[in-house]
């Protein structure tokens, strides 16, 4: 009986530490090539399990990108206008590429599901702050001036990251954030008052 149940908690153990290998593994190719071009399989490989442990631990691949989105949300909800918070986005997709999070701004989605969950999160993560201060603020149109400046804040990280602008890639991710947030504050009151 005790051996039983040694294996029972070993295999607790090990569900757990699957699990985790599959988000991780995941999560990091949904930033590399994106929800529709990562298979169940590439991901198992990477994780170094059985692909069908997906399915028991998440239900579906969907289902996978969902807890991997939720895994990317920060606990704090803050505009992209704040210092740190940009200084993060620019960190993170630096040092992992485009997070599943940003990357429904530039690819779309062929699965409705992880499309609706994807855009949600943006929305709630990065446009919704803005657009709550934006009217604080007394800024015409919030929601479009926030969707614009998340939309250059991703096109930014996208170029520092894709070596196609010399400058930008050579810039450090706290040079990148100082001026991106310098730039945008600049233009992200009432026209004429820049």
């Amino acid at each position: 009986m005790t051996a039983r149940t040694s294996g029972t908690a070993g295999r607790r153990r090990d569900a757990g530490r699957t699990r985790e290998a599959l988000l991780r593994a995941a999560t990091d190719l949904f930033s590399e090539r994106g929800f529709d071009r990562t298979t169940i399989r590439d991901i198992g490989e990477r994780a170094g399990v059985d692909p069908a442990l997906i399915a028991r631990y998440f239900g579906s691949k969907t289902r996978l990108y969902l807890a991997a989105l939720e895994e990317e949300r920060g606990d704090v909800v803050r505009d992209v206008l704040e210092p740190e918070r940009l200084l993060d986005i620019v960190d993170r997709v630096e040092r992992r590429g485009l997070v599943p999070l940003l990357q429904v701004a530039v690819e779309p989605l062929r699965d409705e599901a992880a499309k609706d969950a994807a855009k949600a999160a943006l929305h709630t993560r990065l446009v919704d702050p803005l657009v709550r201060r934006f009217t604080r603020e007394g800024v015409d149109r919030p929601r479009l001036r926030a969707e614009l400046v998340v939309a250059a804040v991703v096109g930014v990280v996208l170029g520092h990251r894709s070596g196609a602008f010399d400058e930008l890639g050579e810039a450090d991710a706290a040079d990148v954030a100082d001026l991106l947030l310098d730039t945008l504050s600049g233009r992200s009151g009432p026209p004429g008052t820049a």
